[in-house]
């Protein structure tokens, strides 16, 4: 197979079959999309090309600037894409939360901004915000920059609806799948694919796939996000559930090692996903069925992901203080102020404002400090940075990484600690002073 260009070869991803001795299911052909395979690494590919495609004759003529609101494959592919094409790329992000995937990107020649997502803005539509000052900026025209905008772009969708879901009903002879389960991230895969599978057969079943509230899965958005996504839409799936981190992992580690694929921890939850919802129907069919899932990206960028969360995998002991060591009940139980009495308790206590520091610049509590949840995080490992008597409040924007730092703090012994409940967002909401840096 012989190629011009590097872009030629992404797409046409195999369409491989699990073994019925690893899932289990009696009466179900469970079939992964091999996604991982496109040349840059990832599901991206498809969409990053769609988009900057028409783009580039123009970009490069004027010498612009691809740019994309990414701190993943998308950024990765659309890094290399301008790079072939002699253009920069700039990543515009709310916290690079994997380093292998912020160091890849630097050694690719990307710059990153690293501002505020929409959950840490107290008020997104504030032209004095740091973001939307920057999507602004991105998004007037002669300014210098090529924007994929890939949250809103018919594109990102039309890359699956056109090459995905296609090459999946050729791959199962001309048929759709029973079963489609996706991973939400920018619901442009799901959404593309769902539609192409529909297209061939309408009774076909989409299962969206969520994070769990309070948890992080690279490249999976939890049930609050997806819904400030321009490409979601409700109506595409017929159910959605949320995954866990652990789901995710213990996902990976089966296609890993009982699979030979090296699935990141997206195309885990996926094929966790798949398999925990497919036995609730599995027992009562009749007849065979068929189901895909996608394996979107590779495990390698995700080492340090996995060391935080499974030090053992890695022949480590598990580390000590750290919030993944919590249980559901435990974080349910930690200690809140309500935000009409968080002002008084405020005054003689240490506030801890867990957000990014361009969340915290913008609009934060007066006499409070900046700790960025991660480095809080690393803080704790070591032992309680303060002293048991100190009143601690923490925040962050709506309560719910606090909550579980509190019940951390509590579980060490220091008995003074609370979490502000509602975060900064209920603060603001409560007419509270708030003042800027």
């Amino acid at each position: 197979m012989r190629f011009d260009d590097i872009t030629e070869a992404i797409g046409n991803t195999p369409l491989v079959r699990i073994d019925p001795a690893v899932h289990g299911l009696r009466n179900i052909d469970l079939y992964a999309k091999m996604e991982l395979l496109n040349p840059f690494g990832s599901v991206k590919d498809r969409a990053a090309w769609s988009m900057v495609r028409p783009m580039l004759a123009g970009a490069a003529e004027r010498g612009d600037t691809v740019v994309e609101l990414s701190s993943g494959n998308t950024a990765k592919a659309l890094a290399l894409i301008a790079g072939m094409h002699g253009l920069p790329f700039r990543s515009v992000t709310n916290r690079m939360k994997v380093p292998e995937i912020k160091d890849l990107l630097l050694l690719l020649g990307a710059e990153i901004d690293e501002l505020p997502g929409q959950s840490e803005c107290l008020d997104p539509t504030d032209t004095d915000d740091p973001l939307t000052r920057m999507y602004r900026r991105l998004t007037e025209s002669g300014g210098g920059f090529v924007h994929t905008d890939q949250y809103f772009n018919e594109l990102n969708v039309e890359a699956h609806l056109n090459g995905t879901g296609p090459e999946i009903v050729k791959d199962l002879d001309g048929n759709a799948p029973d079963y489609f389960i996706a991973c939400v991230g920018t619901a442009g895969s799901s959404t593309g694919v769902a539609r192409a599978l529909r297209q061939h057969d309408p009774d076909t079943r989409v299962i969206g796939l969520v994070s769990a509230k309070n948890d992080f899965i690279p490249g999976i958005r939890t049930i609050d996000e997806v819904h400030e996504v321009g490409l979601f839409d409700p109506g595409v799936y017929d159910t959605v559930e949320p995954v866990s981190a652990d789901e995710a992992i213990d996902g990976l580690l089966t296609l890993v090692r009982r699979c030979g694929m090296l699935a990141g921890p997206t195309g885990g939850g996926a094929y966790q996903g798949a398999v925990r919802f497919l036995r609730t129907v599995d027992a009562s069919l009749t007849e065979r069925r068929s189901a895909v899932f996608i394996i979107c990206d590779r495990v390698e960028s995700y080492l340090s992901y996995l060391r935080e969360r499974r030090p053992a995998l890695f022949g480590q002991p598990a580390r000590p203080h750290s919030v993944g060591s919590l249980s559901p009940a435990e974080v349910a139980a930690a200690p809140v102020v309500a935000v009409e009495a968080a002002e008084a308790y405020a005054r003689d206590a240490l506030v801890i404002d867990l957000r990014s520091p361009y969340a915290y610049q913008a609009l934060h509590i007066d006499g409070s400090i900046n700790i960025v949840d991660e480095a809080f995080g690393e803080m704790l490992a070591a032992g309680l940075p303060f002293s048991r008597r100190q009143p601690v409040l923490l925040v962050c924007p709506v309560g719910e990484k606090s909550a579980s730092y509190a019940a951390l703090l509590q579980k060490m012994g220091h008995p003074a600690v609370h979490s502000l409940a509602g975060g900064v967002i209920a603060w603001r909401d409560a007419d509270l002073p708030l003042v800027r840096d």
